[in-house]
């Protein structure tokens, strides 16, 4: 596979407490989310926040890794339906950290029996880039079936 590069612009105005800022993809695929401090501690309807977003990209990527697990083993998934929780908590000394990441999988797979769906989930966790730099950094991931 080759090296791979995404980008993200983000523009921020004003302080921590009371500023705002606009999140937007190069690729263009979302533009000038908007998200701030509210919006990292409490739930604020049609703004995001970069936890949010870490979450996604971690259902995103673990989906097309199991995705790709099932496909090689000869039973490609029907559906998969991937929820992530990223967790942030203050770490004494550290300040608010990402400490953990909880993901649940649905998942129609014809052909695949629960040990073989297992296997696969535990798999994909393995080669999932996101699991991996998560776990690295010291957070735990949790990793289940619905």
């Amino acid at each position: 596979m080759p090296r791979i590069e995404r980008s993200a612009d983000v523009s921020w105005e004003g302080n921590v407490a009371r500023g705002e800022g606009l999140i937007t993809a190069e690729s263009g695929a979302f533009s000038e989310l908007p998200f701030s401090l509210p919006t990292r501690i409490a739930r604020v309807a049609g703004k995001t926040s970069p936890e949010e977003l870490l979450a996604a990209a971690h259902a995103g990527c673990l989906t097309m890794s199991l995705a790709t697990e099932l496909t090689e083993a000869g039973t490609p998934p029907t559906r998969l339906d991937v929820t992530c929780t990223i967790v942030m908590d203050e770490v004494e000394g550290q300040g608010h950290q990402i400490v953990g990441s909880n993901v649940t999988i649905s998942a129609a797979v014809d052909g695949a029996s629960a040990d073989d769906l297992a296997a696969a989930i535990d798999r994909a966790d393995e080669g999932c880039p996101f699991s991996q730099l998560l776990k690295r950094a010291g957070a735990a991931v949790s990793v289940s079936r619905a």
